[in-house]
């Protein structure tokens, strides 16, 4: 590729989104009228913390556990949604083998790789071994032209056939979302997918994708595929994340779908016509949850989003300080995808409808921002119980005192009682006492999501990378 070329495809990887829909892009996280909303509404919790501090803390208490109430019925209701039938899209063995090769879609498979000399080689080989003829697969593998680490591990050599290696010159912001867009300017498949360094994926999965997707119609853009782990019993973390991802990916996603409601994409495994794909403008590039952005942008422009029953294994993450700055990149990204799609709040009520708005709301924005809080609301409760502090009493009058007690105590019973049905749907008996010790795992979130806050102000752009590999032998990683 000459240069002059490489270098338009960049800009437009960069900048494409952002210079067409400025509206959509967090190149800009907020806008003016934002900052001004933020800064009056805290002058007005100002002001009335001066006129009356008891009574404007009742009022913020008041609305909280409100919030917690709706947030925590919703997401039980998403859970028994999803207990229904035909939730998720369903392609058996038979119905993926019985299309004739000559009639597939061709399929693009997008690999962005930065800093993974430990995995990617074994992910090239998970791929080849995908059942779909190599006549109509193209594999672009997605590096950096200065990651040394990572061309090293896949040595000097073009992987030849099918795969393509892309270099993609060095340029801020270094995020995967730049990666993919730089690679759909290069993409000639009808489908889209992205795989992500440490996947395997279900061998019949791009079967399952086209025949999903033909059978659908083109009002679906995309369907997302399940993910779980294949190191779920490394220890604790990985046993939790492993019953979180079972009941995100089985539960609320289908959940979600099962009521038309606008869905955040996974970061892998989805897989997207892309027609669909270069209308919405790709990704944005300075969201570092690309995926749940997209998954949104894909509801406003009128596409449908569905849950394919298929899974791709990844590795959970088994190191605390790795797992946070993963799920604080996480968090800081639903704030941002909250943020953008609610700088207009008229045109977003107008293209998603008051009830999308809500889905959107509740599940995009409860999430980080509930994380967040729950520190303050334990400390508040232990209080309470240990000391029966006299502050604590006035601030929570009747109905809202007896409103976060029934969230206290039901709420959170409800959550871990979810956290156990997982367990055993997921056949994961063997968990039950992780499942029984989850509100540990909340309490980690708690400490990302604070973490995601102060990112968020500090580096919004910035991309925490996640380590891979950790649950292998130093052995296999050096022989793979």
């Amino acid at each position: 590729m000459h240069e002059a070329e490489a270098g338009l495809r960049l800009e437009a990887s960069i900048s494409g989104l952002a210079d067409r829909v400025p509206g959509v892009s967090v190149r800009r996280l907020l806008t003016s009228g934002q900052r001004r909303l933020l800064i009056g509404i805290a002058v007005l919790i100002a002001l009335g913390a001066i006129v009356d501090l008891v009574d404007t803390v009742i009022v913020l208490c008041g609305i909280v556990t409100l919030v917690y109430v709706v947030c925590m019925s919703y997401r039980v209701y998403l859970f028994l949604r999803s207990t229904r039938g035909d939730v998720s899209e369903v392609v058996t063995d038979e119905e993926a083998r019985a299309v004739p090769d000559s009639e597939l879609p061709t399929y693009t498979v997008m690999v962005p790789a930065y800093r993974e000399p430990e995995v990617i080689n074994r992910l090239m080989a998970n791929i080849a071994r995908l059942e779909y003829p190599a006549s109509r697969l193209e594999v672009l593998v997605l590096v950096e032209a200065d990651d040394d680490e990572t061309l090293d591990a896949l040595g000097s050599d073009d992987p030849g056939g099918h795969f393509r290696l892309v270099l993609i010159p060095p340029a801020e912001p270094r995020t995967k979302p730049k990666a993919l867009n730089y690679g759909l300017t290069l993409a000639r498949g009808e489908l889209v997918t992205i795989y992500d360094a440490e996947d395997e994926p279900d061998l019949l999965q791009l079967r399952r994708a086209a025949v999903a997707l033909r059978r659908l119609g083109p009002q679906v853009g995309c369907v997302q595929a399940k993910l779980s782990y294949n190191n779920p019993g490394q220890n604790l973390i990985t046993k939790w994340f492993t019953l979180e991802y079972a009941m995100w990916f089985s539960y609320f996603l289908p959940g979600l779908a099962s009521m038309g409601a606008p869905i955040p994409l996974g970061g892998t495994s989805n897989h997207f016509r892309r027609l669909a794909l270069r209308s919405l403008g790709g990704w944005d590039p300075y969201n570092v949850t690309e995926d749940a952005d997209l998954g949104i942008r894909m509801f406003r422009e009128g596409y449908t989003v569905k849950v394919l029953e298929s899974v791709t294994l990844e590795e959970a993450n088994s190191d605390f300080v790795n797992w946070v700055k993963q799920r604080s990149r996480w968090y800081k990204g639903y704030l941002q995808t909250f943020f953008v799609h609610l700088r207009s709040p008229v045109e977003l009520t107008k293209e998603m409808g008051w009830k999308g708005v809500a889905h959107f709301s509740i599940f995009v924005g409860g999430t980080p921002i509930l994380a967040m809080l729950n520190p303050i609301f334990w400390l508040m409760t232990g209080l309470w119980f240990v000391g029966h502090a006299t502050f604590i009493q006035r601030i929570f009058p009747g109905p809202i005192y007896y409103l976060g007690l029934a969230c206290w105590a039901f709420g959170n019973f409800l959550l871990g009682y979810l956290t156990l049905l997982t367990c055993r749907a997921a056949g994961r008996r063997e968990f039950l006492w992780a499942a029984l010790a989850v509100p540990l795992y909340w309490v980690m979130m708690s400490v990302a999501a604070a973490k995601a806050v102060w990112q968020l102000v500090g580096r919004p752009a910035f991309w925490e990378k996640t380590v891979h590999g950790l649950h292998r032998e130093p052995e296999e990683s050096a022989a793979a």
